[in-house]
């Protein structure tokens, strides 16, 4: 990649905690001194933002997620007996709303942002911390999440899902085309896939751009499959090339089901290339939608953070849900989005839990997760700390803590596991060198 990267924000970061020493922590917001509540009486106020309405992916899951979690603590007695308040923002897939959400989280006095989604990390992560104000359990689409010290990913972002993906394909494939958006944040995407690629000993993939707000993908389908050896204009496989050894997989997001649809009907004649997508594009609403076990999407194979849907390990979330959203349909238990904000609010309210009820603010939060606080998931994730030595350093994504994926399939209209338990893919992250 050339002439779209970030500058570096350490030194800006460095700038600021010198700062802080200087003048006196009380006195500057970035130091954590005015975000918190001292009063024991008063809620205790959290963010979550993500993007709603929007022709592009919309996640209302995340902050209906978020609602319900505070219900639930609240009616559970609450945070030391103080009320857990959630206040939303929506992000518009816009990177001026994103950085106008993360200015609404400092004026409310936020002690974190939770269980959030945007591409734009560039725009929210340097307001968040000249704020002071912990990112915790954020969707993992941007480096910025993956590189800030405030911020505390409960997943391997999609840097774990593509090079998971790419692994898994590689035992499978051997030629693939990557159709994802073309975005600054789509720019991250091949070099990942590629790594995962390269480490089942297969070659780079076909990089096939799209606009992540497209009506039809007809010619990013045809440019996928000509690029593992499909003639779109003939009923068999050009060159004499194998079918069954040619994948294409995408990562657009909500968009992913139109693309899709758009390759089903350009590839009529190619039942055997084999489709594939990181989860988020491939769920079992799509699936279902598409015809069950009967859908076009039979066979196609995913790479995701968590356990399947219908593991039991999800139950506690699904009666949270059940109880107190049961009519919101915005919520979907299966989609990561909603599982991604529940670990990221399991966290919370751990954190919270472990602090004394008059000391609860954005320093302190960022102090006990910096400390080693470890948190416990039920079994979604390995146990959790964001400690020095509990990081894996990886290029420009040294705040992963968590790189297990799960490998899975569609089979008889189910999203299933298809490889028993995690697959830890931290020595792959290892070989990925950024683009230069």
């Amino acid at each position: 990649m050339t002439g779209r990267r970030r500058p570096p924000s350490r030194l800006f970061r460095a700038a600021v905690a010198a700062l802080c020493t200087a003048v006196g922590a009380s006195l500057l917001t970035g130091c954590g001194g005015v975000l918190s509540n001292k009063n024991d009486g008063d809620p205790i106020t959290v963010m979550t933002w993500a993007p709603e309405g929007t022709k592009a992916t919309n996640m209302p899951g995340m902050p209906a997620m978020a609602k319900a979690f505070a219900r639930w603590v609240n009616d559970s007695g609450g945070i030391h007996g103080r009320k857990l308040k959630v206040v939303t923002c929506n992000e518009r897939n816009d990177a001026v709303q994103a950085a106008r959400c993360a200015q609404q989280a400092q004026d409310e006095k936020a002690v974190a942002v939770v269980g959030s989604y945007s591409q734009y990390g560039r725009a929210f992560i340097s307001p968040l911390e000249v704020a002071g104000i912990p990112y915790i359990g954020g969707y993992g689409l941007t480096q910025e999440e993956f590189d800030s010290p405030y911020s505390y990913p409960v997943n391997g972002g999609q840097a774990a899902l593509l090079v998971g993906n790419g692994r898994q394909l590689a035992s499978r494939c051997e030629r693939t085309a990557f159709v994802r958006p073309d975005t600054i944040a789509g720019d991250e995407l091949p070099q990942l896939l590629n790594t995962g690629l390269r480490a089942g000993r297969r070659d780079a993939a076909h990089d096939v751009r799209a606009s992540e707000d497209a009506g039809d993908y007809s010619d990013q389908a045809t440019s996928a499959l000509e690029s593992v050896g499909a003639d779109t204009s003939l009923g068999s496989a050009s060159q004499g090339a194998s079918l069954d050894s040619s994948c294409v997989t995408a990562a657009l997001g909500n968009r992913t089901g139109t693309f899709f649809d758009s390759f089903r009907r350009v590839q009529e004649n190619h039942p055997k290339v084999r489709l594939a997508s990181i989860l988020g594009g491939v769920r079992q609403s799509l699936i279902d939608s598409t015809g069950g076990s009967s859908s076009p999407l039979e066979g196609t194979y995913a790479t995701g953070w968590y356990p399947t849907g219908d593991d039991a390990r999800w139950n506690p979330m699904k009666k949270v849900i059940n109880k107190y959203a049961f009519d919101d349909n915005r919520i979907d238990p299966d989609d990561p989005g909603t599982q991604t904000t529940w670990i990221g609010y399991t966290v919370l309210r751990s954190v919270l839990m472990s602090l004394h009820s008059d000391d609860i603010s954005a320093r302190t939060v960022r102090n006990e997760l910096d400390n080693g606080h470890a948190v416990n998931t039920g079994g979604l994730t390995p146990t959790l700390r964001w400690g020095y030595d509990d990081t894996l350093h990886v290029p420009n994504y040294s705040r992963i803590v968590n790189a297990d994926v799960t490998y899975q399939a569609v089979r008889d209209g189910r999203l299933v596991a298809v490889r028993k338990g995690f697959v830890n893919v931290s020595k792959i992250l290892e070989q990925y060198h950024p683009a230069d």
